[in-house]
């Protein structure tokens, strides 16, 4: 019909509603789906993070995820007249290498560690998590490894998962990547008085709490770095493990709820500082009266090697190095002189390492500065020297030497859950763990649990309890093949043979079980129904070295587990197995470093070393 209209220049487009009048023959219409948001992608999400919420329950949860918002009962969790206290916080560039390594865990771990790690500031027990994922496209397999995560670091700081956002947004974000960010709450007593700023004083103790590495802070510098040092995060680290570079930067922060908070609460510390951005020179003034400054010695404490390769390959100065990072120290606690000593051996039998770094001052002049540290560059080039040094010079990465590893025997008898979270926990690069399990031995053929040590490359034997007369001939052989395979420590996980006094007398010290009750309460068999039956509110699970008398050897480590409204057995015992995969490696780190050790009294010998 346009074409009947003729006059000089005339110009007809043919383009006009091409794609409308097409859609409009093919019947077709505009979706969400088709603008890059798939709705029922992120229903079935929901669906797969609900199990991982669950394993996150806790005292005071009501409900589920799915809901419009997340509710918790403060009276339930044991609170009467609570304050509530709040972070929120992300990852940062930290992400980067993460997406570049798709290794996507544990930057879920980090999410949670930044928050919680901010709100122990008030002695605040963490009590719920909320999460905020977003994306360009939605990626259904890494975003539920994410959220695995993310439940992983709720577990270890003792806090439910208890909602979040996931948002697709096309065109916000390139293919692969994606952003996160947390939100903790918790509750502290408002009769609790802490931080004690005021009575900070002269002369008080400045502790260090050992970080696990870089944490979540400084990693645009180090990515620069990097780029500078021309590795790949697929090398071989130059920082002495046996890890790719990519491992070790991705290394977990460490969360400190568990451990750090019973000492928070209980008059012994004065005030905690979260050492995150800003480094040692941003974050302590936080906590200090006005008037008052510490001097810090940096030859007191162990500065990891990745901060010396960082400062060296990036010609970093130490002021900058002060600010940006935390040099190996996560937390600063201050303390009174006369009750430092005891807040060490709390935090040595928690496992954590830590060291008196320096001592509260009067500052000199309202221009001094109030943060002084010594000996950081000795300190740096100490470090330095347990780096590669071809990787210091530009040149190939050699090979890393390992260090020696504790051998561990693993006893079983069935499904082996347990196992496999030892195997994860030991196999996983970024943990740099001082145990390696070099031998399964089941005493059930068909047991499921020696398809998971073949699947993870560890030898396998079958010793039937059943070929043999006694119990003792049949400990013997045992004892045998364990001895034949160097094994140093004997892991009992689930295990159902009662072992003989002999054997446990041969491997005293280095056979360690996991029972599901806090001891000495529930020993024996059906501690879950035991639990039940008393009408206790709080059960869990133990680790502790094996003693000839049943479930009497001395605990290593201990994992709460609320009893909810509604438990049974086959409810609270799922939730004990989940405690127990957090307590179990837990314990075998501290006895594999020998940082727990059981001397002949019976009693454990605790070190930070």
């Amino acid at each position: 019909m346009a074409g009947e209209v003729k006059f000089q220049g005339a110009f007809f487009r043919r383009d006009i509603s091409a794609k409308a009048l097409q859609r409009s023959a093919t019947g077709s219409k505009m979706s969400y789906k088709s603008c890059g948001v798939d709705i029922g992608a992120g229903d079935a999400l929901v669906e797969g993070i609900k199990p991982l919420s669950l394993a996150t329950a806790r005292a005071g949860c009501v409900g589920s995820i799915g809901g419009f918002a997340g509710l918790f009962d403060l009276a339930a969790a044991g609170y009467s007249d609570a304050l509530l206290v709040s972070g929120t916080d992300g990852v940062g560039t930290k992400l980067k290498v993460a997406q570049d390594c798709g290794i996507h865990t544990s930057v879920g771990i980090d999410l949670v560690a930044m928050c919680v790690n901010d709100v122990l500031a008030s002695a605040a027990e963490p009590l719920f998590f909320l999460d905020y994922f977003a994306c360009g496209a939605l990626d259904g397999s890494v975003t539920l490894e994410v959220i695995s995560g993310v439940t992983r670091g709720c577990q270890l700081a003792g806090c439910a998962l208890l909602g979040g956002e996931t948002a697709e947004m096309p065109g916000m974000y390139r293919a692969g990547e994606y952003d996160l960010a947390g939100f903790a709450v918790g509750a502290v007593e408002r009769r609790q008085n802490f931080p004690q700023i005021a009575d900070i004083s002269e002369g008080d103790v400045v502790i260090g709490v050992a970080s696990s590495g870089l944490h979540s802070n400084g990693f645009s510098m180090v990515r620069t770095i990097v780029e500078m040092s021309h590795l790949s995060y697929s090398d071989a680290s130059p920082f002495g493990t046996s890890c790719t570079l990519g491992d070790d930067l991705l290394t977990p922060t460490k969360i400190y709820s568990k451990s750090l908070l019973p000492v928070l609460r209980s008059g012994r510390v004065r005030a905690y500082a979260h050492i995150t951005g800003g480094g040692l020179l941003g974050n302590i003034p936080r906590i200090l009266p006005q008037g008052f400054a510490v001097l810090l010695n940096a030859s007191l404490w162990q500065i990891p090697p990745v901060f010396a390769w960082l400062q060296h390959i990036g010609e970093v100065g130490e002021e900058e190095m002060l600010k940006t990072f935390n040099l190996g120290v996560g937390v600063v606690l201050i303390s009174s002189a006369l009750h430092a000593d005891s807040v060490f051996a709390h935090l040595a039998q928690q496992g954590e390492a830590a060291w008196r770094i320096g001592t509260v001052v009067l500052q000199q002049g309202d221009a001094g500065s109030v943060v002084q540290v010594a000996n950081l560059g000795e300190s740096l080039r100490k470090s330095l020297q347990l780096c590669d040094v071809a990787s210091l010079n530009g040149g190939p990465r050699a090979k890393s030497q390992q260090r020696p590893r504790t051998k561990v025997g693993v006893l079983i008898s069935g499904t082996g859950t347990n196992l496999q979270a030892l195997i994860d926990h030991t196999q996983a690069p970024s943990n740099n763990s001082a145990a390696a399990i070099s031998l399964v031995i089941s005493n059930v053929e068909s047991a499921p649990g020696l398809d998971r040590a073949k699947k993870a490359g560890i030898s396998t034997l079958v010793i039937s309890h059943k070929g043999f007369k006694s119990r003792l001939e049949f400990d013997v052989a045992v004892d045998r093949a364990l001895r034949a395979a160097g094994v140093e420590l004997v892991c009992l996980a689930g295990f159902m043979r009662i072992l003989t006094g002999d054997f446990v007398r041969k491997w005293h010290g280095h056979l360690i079980n996991v029972h599901p009750s806090l001891l000495p309460s529930f020993k024996g068999m059906n501690a879950h129904q035991l639990a039940l039956d008393a009408g206790v509110r709080l059960t869990g699970c133990s680790v502790h070295f094996v003693e000839e008398e049943v479930d009497a050897g001395a605990i290593i480590v201990q994992e709460a587990v609320p009893i909810l409204h509604g438990d049974d057995v086959e409810k609270l015992s799922e939730r004990v197995k989940t405690a127990e995969h957090v307590a179990f490696p837990r314990a075998l780190e501290l006895v594999a470093s020998r940082r727990a050790v059981l001397h002949d009294d019976g009693k454990i010998h605790w070190s930070n070393s």
